[in-house]
């Protein structure tokens, strides 16, 4: 992912990149404490060497190094992967909650004249960029209370993802030495994305604004900077003004149902030309790569989605978080939410269930990728050609009687 690991529920995932656990118990923190601390500051002296080399200041290292702790819940949190996921539906049930579209409702109006600026600049509609600071930390009220330094050099340290978590820690001290924010304020989730709408340390570095003038890029208490910072963000991943994310759509009968692929774009004219039509009869959004989404299946909602979902994504590559985003921001402008009714009765598959299923469809030779237990874009072409292969309607959706089906023998 681009850019954020939400603090609080309803976040999909942390901002580090995606390695899976699955099948493989978690490995238990070193039970000697001691050795484990002497280790730990073993690898804070090389770290400090590492950043020196990189032009960090003796001053910025003894304060960021001088206290550090190793942080247990934070190696403890990485090396987790829940068993049961979440479908669509139950996502955006806590998402776009009637009490988040309330109060970001009152958020989107105490912040209008720095939301308004933001999307004056950049382009991005205020509703977009206070969605994402809604789901993100849920208007501010949870950005996360662990400091981004200490968690940081804990991911370093544990090796994992030592390489991506070196990076950001230095992209952290950068910020340290720039003054953007001191040490104490510098905090976040425990994956060590930061502020109000979750940047990473190297995206800070690459797209914050510090939109208030005062010389401070500070995206946990100035909402100017935080507004300019993720609108930033959006133009810079393709967000294109005065065009909709897209909208929901209703499929003809006879639509093929394996058109519905992300790598499909066309013109809306042409989509229209196939009978697609937007669910109230208004005119559907001039796009010239649109492309359809079934989120939850043949049975679920449609969407059209352009080039501004697919910026979204690049804030966070979910779709179920790109589709929350425009969902909230439509409400939030006072536009309908989601028409069509959801597929309530599938069940969502566990990760245990997922891996069944990657693996039968490898051995069947429709290959989905290595087994993690994930449903990634991988998953889905191996489900659509199995589909395609026994005549069943090709949406790459995951269920409990196509897992069961593969499992025959």
């Amino acid at each position: 992912m681009a850019l954020a690991g939400c603090a609080a529920a309803p976040s999909t995932a942390p901002q580090a990149p995606a390695e899976s656990s699955v099948g493989t118990p978690p490995t238990p923190i070193q039970a000697d404490d001691t050795a484990l601390q002497q280790d730990f500051s073993r690898w804070i002296l090389s770290m400090r060497d590492t950043a020196r080399t990189a032009g960090i200041d003796e001053a910025t290292l003894a304060v960021a190094f001088d206290g550090i702790r190793y942080l247990p819940r934070v190696v403890e949190s990485d090396r987790s992967q829940p068993e049961f996921t979440r479908t669509v539906w139950d996502y955006l049930d806590r998402a776009v909650s009637p009490q988040r579209i309330a109060l970001g409702q009152d958020k989107l109006q105490q912040v209008r004249p720095e939301a308004d600026a933001a999307a004056a600049r950049y382009g991005v509609p205020a509703a977009i960029v206070v969605a994402i600071w809604g789901v993100e930390s849920n208007y501010g009220g949870n950005f996360g209370d662990i400091p981004t330094i200490d968690a940081l050099a804990t991911l370093g340290f544990e090796g994992r993802r030592q390489t991506w978590a070196r990076d950001q820690l230095l992209a952290a001290l950068k910020i340290l030495q720039n003054g953007d924010i001191d040490r104490a304020h510098m905090i976040g989730s425990w994956a060590g994305a930061m502020g109000q709408t979750q940047f990473l340390p190297s995206v800070f570095l690459n797209t914050a604004v510090d939109a208030d003038g005062d010389g401070r890029r500070d995206i946990w208490g100035s909402m100017a900077d935080v507004t300019a910072s993720t609108a930033n963000f959006l133009a810079r991943a393709g967000w294109q003004a005065q065009q909709p994310w897209g909208a929901e759509v209703r499929l003809p009968p006879a639509f093929d149902i394996g058109r519905a692929d992300a790598a499909l774009r066309q013109s809306t004219a042409q989509w229209a030309a196939e009978g697609v039509q937007s669910v109230d009869g208004a005119p559907l959004p001039e796009l010239a790569d649109a492309a359809i989404l079934l989120p939850a299946g043949a049975r679920g909602p449609a969407f059209l989605i352009g080039p501004n979902f697919r910026a979204i994504l690049r804030y966070n590559n979910s779709t179920s978080y790109a589709l929350a985003v425009a969902l909230l921001a439509q409400r939030l402008a006072g536009g309908p939410g989601v028409q069509a009714p959801w597929p309530r009765d599938l069940a969502a598959l566990t990760r245990s269930q997922l891996l069944a299923l990657q693996t039968a469809l490898n051995e069947r030779g429709f290959d989905s990728g290595t087994p993690d237990g994930v449903m990634g874009p991988a998953t889905r072409q191996g489900l659509l050609r199995y589909q395609r292969s026994v005549g069943l309607p090709a949406d790459g959706y995951p269920t409990v009687e196509l897992l069961e089906r593969l499992l025959e023998r």
